[in-house]
């Protein structure tokens, strides 16, 4: 394959002190690249040196074989554009102002915009839904607003590439959604070819073609989202000790309860995830059963329960697996049972529950009456 975007041996840095080195990528015309990795990692070094706002310290990118070395500002401002977590410095100019500078490639040495300027212009702040922004001074709007013009102005440049260092950053989930919308359409029906990093992983597993974890002195995994956001791959990256990270929901789960369990909650059908998430938050420790590996359930009681008891995927609970819950119910004195009804697959959940009842444990409706 002849990638459109790619980097050959690139080592990035400060002062020629080398920070990150051997950075390997390639990338296709349409595709979109997410940077995760911890903060200070040098997820922005390297946006930095492949946007030519940094000198690489070994290496070279190129951009549609030809290499940024050898670009001058001005061609690198038709194919790149830029949004950055630095504060641009304007002085009386509107956020139509500021998203106007996006079209100065095109307009001449007398950087006069033309009605196509600003039809271009106007598009663009319509696309992020900042048009009603346009005359406000600029450093006068929150910063999520701002993120949005910044957007914008990288839009109307019509580059071939846009590069963003944590685009989401200020924005509430709306925006957010809205703003990684429109890169993935722009992406798919434009053939623009999107480097950005995020910390909403999330995200980033939703929208990503092709995911690099930046950690050390180099880059430690690069592939799809399927292969990099494995909980133990993702675990490690973050140094994660008090918690683990969920591949399931792309999110992080808190530290399971520590200290002998007393609880048992029965549940399965996704009705355990928010009496798990209480007791975490009450640090009392639990188990849990009996569950399906398919379950959504079973996916946070690995991480939360100090114990699981499971049965096989689409398979009804055998007896040995409900003698070793039955077991560890004897030890526990209270009962938390999310289930309203019981199936073919799970009845002997209901047996537990009569059990729990017959040795006179204590049963509750819910964590928070603990």
């Amino acid at each position: 394959m002849g990638y459109f975007f790619y980097t050959k041996q690139l080592t990035v840095g400060y002062n020629g002190k080398p920070l990150i080195k051997d950075i390997e990528i390639q990338l296709g015309k349409g595709q979109i690249l997410t940077l995760i990795g911890p903060n200070g990692s040098g997820k922005s070094t390297i946006l930095k040196t492949i946007t030519k706002h940094l000198k690489s310290i070994y290496g070279t990118v190129y951009i549609d074989n030809q290499s940024i070395d050898d670009m001058s500002n001005k061609d690198m401002s038709y194919k790149v554009a830029v949004v950055l977590t630095e504060r641009l410095k304007t002085e009386l100019m509107t956020c139509e102002d500021v998203v106007a500078t996006g079209r100065y490639p095109y307009t001449g040495m007398l950087g006069i915009l033309s009605e196509q300027d600003r039809f271009q212009v106007r598009n663009a702040m319509e696309l992020v839904n900042a048009w009603e922004l346009k005359d406000r001074d600029f450093t006068q709007v929150s910063d999520g607003q701002r993120q949005r013009v910044l957007l914008a102005r990288a839009i109307c440049q019509e580059p071939q590439i846009i590069v963003l260092d944590e685009p989401t950053s200020f924005l509430d989930v709306r925006y957010e959604l809205e703003l990684l919308n429109i890169l993935r359409t722009m992406a798919e029906k434009q053939n623009i070819t999107v480097i950005m990093s995020l910390h909403e992983l999330d995200m980033a597993q939703k929208i990503s073609d092709l995911v690099m974890c930046v950690k050390g002195e180099y880059i430690t995994h690069f592939g799809s989202p399927q292969e990099i956001f494995q909980r133990e791959l993702i675990n490690e990256l973050y140094e994660l000790s008090n918690g683990s990270y969920n591949p399931l929901f792309g999110s992080f789960e808190m530290e399971r309860p520590k200290g002998e369990p007393k609880v048992f909650v029965i549940a399965g059908g996704g009705t355990g995830i928010a009496e798990y998430r209480t007791l975490q938050k009450k640090r009392i420790p639990f188990v849990t059963g009996i569950l399906h590996e398919n379950d959504i359930d079973y996916q946070v009681a690995c991480d939360l329960a100090s114990e699981v008891f499971f049965e096989k995927r689409f398979e009804r609970i055998g007896e040995g697996v409900y003698q070793s819950a039955l077991q560890r119910l004897k030890s526990c004195d209270t009962v938390i049972n999310c289930l309203k009804s019981y199936g073919e697959m799970n009845e002997r959940n209901k047996e537990l529950y009569e059990k729990a009842i017959s040795q006179g444990l204590k049963i509750v409706e819910s964590a928070e009456a603990l």
